[in-house]
């Protein structure tokens, strides 16, 4: 069980130093993304092929599946966008109002009602984020940016759940991505053309990180996860993914010295959303918990 903690850890922490490598990378957000999606189907390709686990979606989910990859290629490409007209630590805060959408998004997509608590959360999220913008408006394009791609994020995960259902993991992330970059691909002319970029292709440091990037926070990350996921439950999986954003902060702060770019503002803002995702979590385990031990017969 310990190795699968650490497993686990490891992969948040190579997933929390995407958003470095976004930083590090001098190409922009969309021929960033679209570097990373061929070098990460072109690795997960070979390495699904040569174990024979390379099996073609039926036709009548295609297009499903094509839908999800063009939400996270478009996660991404804003994802990035918002570090690049931001930070790192704006962007990820921003990136912890996933969970209000998810709130939002999923109750109408499963025709429930949706859950107050998380709603109730959600609102502290929302005045995180106003605090952050109210301190850092510098940051505005970059804010908006990232909240768009935490909303896209909530889409294609609640999308993805019915769909792991019935494929394997690394066969749908292959798939969609493959799908993700022809779409990018053919938005290219009119994106290029609306926000010109004056490079296109990696140098070779650029290369260097993006087969970081690609290899070892995707491929490797992803992984991880999946061996991790076999000894413990999801749920201790997407709680401990809440510790993402924090992690990316810190190196943020390491690094690049963000500090000297934040006031209390954003301090004060980030502390309320990571602090109700953390809530959240908590509270669901204790639900969780007590659940369990109505459920178990006394003798």
């Amino acid at each position: 069980m310990s190795k699968a903690y650490i497993q686990l850890h490891v992969a948040i922490f190579l997933w929390g130093f995407t958003g470095i490598l976004g930083r590090l990378i001098t190409l922009q957000e969309f021929p960033l993304v679209w570097w990373r999606i061929l070098i990460t189907v072109t690795v997960l390709g070979v390495f699904l092929k040569v174990r024979g686990q390379l099996e073609p979606p039926p036709w009548h989910e295609v297009r499903k599946i094509a839908g999800v990859g063009a939400l996270i290629a478009m996660h991404w490409v804003t994802f990035y966008g918002s570090i690049k007209y931001s930070n790192v630590s704006v962007a990820l805060s921003c990136m912890a109002s996933t969970a209000l959408f998810t709130a939002i998004i999923e109750p109408l997509v499963h025709r429930r009602r949706p859950v107050p608590l998380e709603l109730l959360l959600g609102l502290f999220t929302v005045l995180g984020i106003y605090l952050i913008f109210q301190f850092q408006q510098l940051y505005a394009v970059g804010i908006g940016m990232g909240l768009v791609s935490a909303f896209l994020s909530a889409s294609f995960t609640i999308m993805n759940k019915s769909l792991l259902q019935h494929h394997g993991p690394r066969n749908l992330m292959f798939y969609e991505l493959l799908a993700g970059l022809v779409v990018l691909t053919a938005a290219a002319p009119v994106y290029l053309y609306l926000f010109p970029v004056p490079v296109l292709i990696p140098d070779l440091a650029d290369s260097g990180w993006l087969l970081i990037l690609s290899v070892v926070c995707t491929v490797y990350a992803m992984q991880l996860s999946y061996q991790a996921l076999q000894h413990v439950s999801a749920f201790v999986m997407n709680l401990s993914i809440n510790l993402e954003p924090i992690y990316s902060i810190i190196l943020a702060i390491i690094i690049f010295q963000e500090n000297r770019e934040l006031n209390a503002g954003f301090y004060i803002g980030s502390g309320i959303i990571i602090g109700s995702v953390l809530l959240n979590g908590l509270v669901s385990f204790g639900r969780k918990w007590r659940h369990r031990r109505r459920s178990i017969p006394v003798s």
